[in-house]
Order: C-alpha cells, then sequence, then structure tokens
C-alpha cells in the first residue's frame, strides 16, 4: 500500500475512530467551556487545531534528535509545555490583533490551551511514532477536536431552547449528550484496522 493511503487512513483514523476527546477524554474542559456558541467553539477548535499541528511538528525533532541523543528523555514534558506555550503565545496575540472580539469571548480557555490535555497527550504519544505518522496523528486529532467541538456546540443550541428539566439545565445535560456522543463514536471501533493496512 502506498505511503499516502496509509497517511490518509491513519488521519480518519485518528479524527473519528480513536478520537481525543470522545474516546481518549482529552481536552474535556475546553470542550464543555467554549461549546455554548458555535462561533467560539469553531475558533478554538482551530487554535487547538493550530497549536497541535505546529507543536507535533516542532516537538518531534526536539525529542529525536536533542533529547534522545543527550539522554535526557526525562526532560521531554517540560520541554514540550515550553513549546506548546510560546504557541499558544502567538495564536493569542495573533487573534487578539485581528478579533479583539473573538479574544476575549475564549476568555480564559485560550491560556488554557497551554496545559490542555489534548495537545501535550498528542505530542507525548508521537513520541512512540516515526515523524509521518506522529503528523497523521496530529492532523487527525485536530480535525477531530473541530468536529466533535462544532458538532457538540451546535446540539448545545438547540438545547438551549428545548424544555430540559431544571435539574438538567445547562452542564449536566451537555454531559449527557457528550456520554451519548462518546457512544455514537465507540460504534466505529474497529472501522478501520490500521495494524491490516500496515499502518501500524
Amino acid at each position: 500500500m502506498s505511503y499516502i493511503i496509509s497517511f490518509i487512513l491513519a488521519i480518519v483514523s485518528y479524527m473519528v475512530i480513536d478520537n481525543v476527546i470522545l474516546s481518549r477524554y482529552f481536552g474535556i474542559c475546553s470542550f464543555i467551556g467554549v461549546s455554548n456558541k458555535i462561533k467560539s467553539a469553531v475558533s478554538m477548535g482551530i487554535a487547538v487545531a493550530f497549536v497541535t499541528i505546529l507543536a507535533a511538528l516542532v516537538c518531534w525533532p526536539i525529542y529525536t534528535f536533542i533529547l534522545v541523543p543527550a539522554k535526557m528523555e526525562y526532560m521531554e514534558t517540560i520541554v514540550f509545555i515550553l513549546v506548546i506555550a510560546s504557541l499558544v503565545q502567538i495564536v493569542g496575540y495573533f487573534i487578539k490583533k485581528k478579533s479583539p472580539t473573538l479574544y476575549r469571548s475564549l476568555g480564559i480557555y485560550l491560556p488554557l490551551i497551554t496545559t490542555n490535555c489534548a495537545v501535550l497527550g498528542v505530542v507525548e504519544s508521537n513520541m512512540a511514532f516515526d515523524f509521518g505518522r506522529s503528523m497523521a496523528n496530529a492532523i487527525g486529532t485536530s480535525l477531530g477536536f473541530i468536529l466533535v467541538i462544532f458538532l457538540f456546540a451546535c446540539i448545545r443550541g438547540r438545547l438551549e431552547s428545548s424544555n430540559t428539566p431544571k435539574a438538567f439545565k445547562g452542564v449536566p445535560i451537555a454531559l449527557i449528550v457528550a456520554g451519548i456522543m462518546a457512544i455514537v463514536f465507540m460504534g466505529l471501533s474497529g472501522l478501520i484496522d490500521l495494524g491490516s493496512w500496515g499502518v501500524i
């Protein structure tokens, strides 16, 4: 099988089947916190995707060509957080210049990308892969994050106007919907077997 097809299959797998939010439960804080409006949800998704892909692009060579030869693998988490924090500052500055309203609506959740376990989890897991697989993981995870947070924001928009029992209004019903979405995505498990395709 060609490398390109393997690469695309890996992206689809990480995007839908092994979704970072619904199967690995990374990035729940921003997923719940920002998904009450579609615009802010999509913007957060794009920001997380941008940081995730850039972090994967930067951190893999740092780990492979600097930390491993220097036998300093134990420093990986600190180094990765420093890289991610720097990228978040760049993204935050760009959003603030281009859209101050969006910057204010994202609020505390934009700096939280620095310690977003979705970003850090992807970068950490990439250290077990070659560069191509690590980029497929980063791209697929990023697209999956955007897809799920967008769908969730659309559903939450409908829930606002629905006749929800008082005890379930707000975050409780959002968590129930997230659980149902996780079950739906779990049903896709095994749809693409990366091992049989020679990807892993």
